[in-house]
């Protein structure tokens, strides 16, 4: 019986923020998943080990979460005043899809380093040291990032002191900035309220504030639904009445949002929305075993992503965060105590995270401006990834 040799496709394994994923420049595919479809969805799927009913992903680069199912295709950018174009897919574990309908904002930072490794931006934008500014393109929402790569002796800076929760080790700071970061061109308040009353069958009404900013995004109070916003993973994760829960809230909020018509689309569409709870602060231990005291944080957050509640906090919930915070009213301003603010800090799983935010009304309307945060990024491998050459 003959068997179709593997093929090899230049990839490097990137960490940026609290997630990890497979990047790829977009030329660098075979031609067939060059473009959208399925070839290129059985491709990616292929890299990552799945769809795998172990969950482990052992045949794969997939490290069996949502933050290391993650792939990565960068190009240089169609769009005027950009450098690279960024389409990010969320890989399904157990399920043979591939999600487009959001970005991920951890990975977002790695974008800059990758786009300057591999030539995608002008060297002249490029200082031999300082900081380069890396104008991204992000297409699956159609909106723009700026990165800020530091620049050593022409060179990208990856090691640095820089600390972040869910982070082992320290690296180099990279700032990035989501500029109007309402996801797609709906209202960021798609239901034009600031707080709903959501109707969940099997848990009953909860309040929710129900944003698109950085990813659209479901909040509701961690007291509605009897936690104390202090849970790590295994609280949840452990819990297979709990996670049943909060995916009947993410369905019932994604059908308030506009985001899907029927309860059994959520299947089919798990990178968005991410639901979240919120909760005034507390002390709390985190899952490192520091302690994070009240005092050090304006409110707590955990967020579920593909179903699983997050290690720390994935960067786009993180836009969401602050952007609701910023507004008066919403249930994640609520819990930070009210009024204005340019800037939060709230404690994850993992730790804590400051972002800062901009909105504004506008003919009655919520807008976002833009959101601002620090991540780090460093290259773990670089080569080729090999897969069967029959399986796309």
């Amino acid at each position: 019986m003959t068997h179709v040799p593997q093929i090899r496709v230049p990839a490097t394994y990137m960490r940026g923020g609290t997630s990890k994923g497979v990047f790829f420049k977009l030329d660098d595919l075979p031609e067939a998943a060059q473009v959208p479809g399925e070839a290129r969805d059985q491709l990616l799927l292929r890299v990552i080990g799945s769809p795998d009913p172990y969950g482990k992903q052992i045949d794969g680069m997939g490290g069996a979460t949502s933050s290391t199912s993650k792939t990565v295709i960068l190009a240089k950018s169609q769009q005027p005043d950009h450098d690279v174009d960024y389409l990010f897919g969320q890989v399904s574990i157990d399920k043979p899809f591939v999600d487009w309908s959001g970005n991920c904002g951890n990975l977002t930072a790695a974008v800059g380093a990758f786009a300057i490794n591999t030539g995608l931006v002008s060297e002249e934008r490029i200082p031999d040291n300082g900081i380069a500014t890396v104008r991204i393109w992000q297409a699956n929402i159609r909106k723009t990032i700026i990165a800020q790569v530091p620049i050593t002796n022409g060179s990208v800076q990856e090691t640095g002191d820089f600390e972040l929760d869910g982070v082992t080790f320290p690296a180099a700071e990279v700032q990035v900035e989501f500029m109007d970061p309402a996801d797609g061109d709906g209202a960021m308040f798609p239901t034009g309220n600031l707080v709903d009353d959501l109707e969940v069958p099997g848990v009953g009404t909860l309040k929710a504030t129900l944003i698109n900013a950085g990813i659209p995004t479901i909040f509701v109070n961690a007291e509605d639904i009897g936690y104390q916003g202090t849970e790590l993973q295994e609280a949840i994760n452990g819990d297979a009445e709990a996670l049943a829960r909060f995916e009947t809230i993410r369905a019932h909020g994604a059908i308030r949002m506009g985001l899907i018509s029927s309860v059994d689309e959520a299947a089919s569409r798990q990178h968005t929305p991410k639901v979240a709870f919120v909760a005034p602060p507390r002390d709390y231990v985190s899952s490192s075993g520091k302690t994070v005291a009240a005092a050090d944080v304006d409110l707590l957050v955990r967020a579920l992503s593909m179903g699983k509640l997050h290690h720390a906090m994935m960067g786009t919930a993180a836009v969401a965060i602050g952007t609701a915070a910023a507004i008066p009213g919403t249930l994640v301003n609520q819990a930070a105590g009210g009024g204005e603010r340019s800037a939060v800090r709230f404690g994850h799983p993992s730790g804590t995270l400051k972002v800062g935010a901009e909105a504004a009304q506008r003919d009655g309307e919520w807008t976002a401006i833009k959101a601002i945060m620090s991540r780090s990024a460093r290259i773990l491998m670089e080569g080729w990834v090999r897969v069967p050459g029959d399986s796309f």
